[in-house]
Order: C-alpha cells, then structure tokens, then sequence
C-alpha cells in the first residue's frame, strides 16, 4: 500500500496533519485520542507498518474493499 492512499483514507476520516519530522507525517483526529504516524513518500509500505497504523487510527485489520 502506498503512502499516499494512507494519508488520503486518514484524511477521509477526518484525521489532519499536526506536524512532520524527516520522512514522518503525523496525524490526530478530533474524535480519537492519540496520533497516527505514517512515513511519507514510501511507495510500498510493509504490512506490519500498514496494521500498525489501521491499529492506531482505530480501523478493522484486515481492510475490506470497498
């Protein structure tokens, strides 16, 4: 999964960026608590980095296509 459809699906759920450090972008989202770090630009992230970040932006693993 590339980085860039992650960033789109966050920002589709209301998630906004607050913040970058190097290749590192860094989510929050009003009605969750926490952050979402997500590195960008990566053209393939490796699965465990994707559950990772379904599991902190609070999604179901495996995602179901739409």
């Amino acid at each position: 999964m590339k980085s860039r459809e992650v960033i789109r699906r966050l920002k589709e759920d209301g998630w906004y960026l607050v913040g970058v450090r190097g290749d590192h972008h860094q989510f929050k989202n009003e009605r969750r608590s926490g952050r979402v770090t997500v590195p960008h630009p990566v053209k393939d992230i490796p699965i465990s980095t994707v559950r990772s970040i379904f599991r902190q932006a609070g999604w179901e693993w495996p995602p179901r296509a739409k």
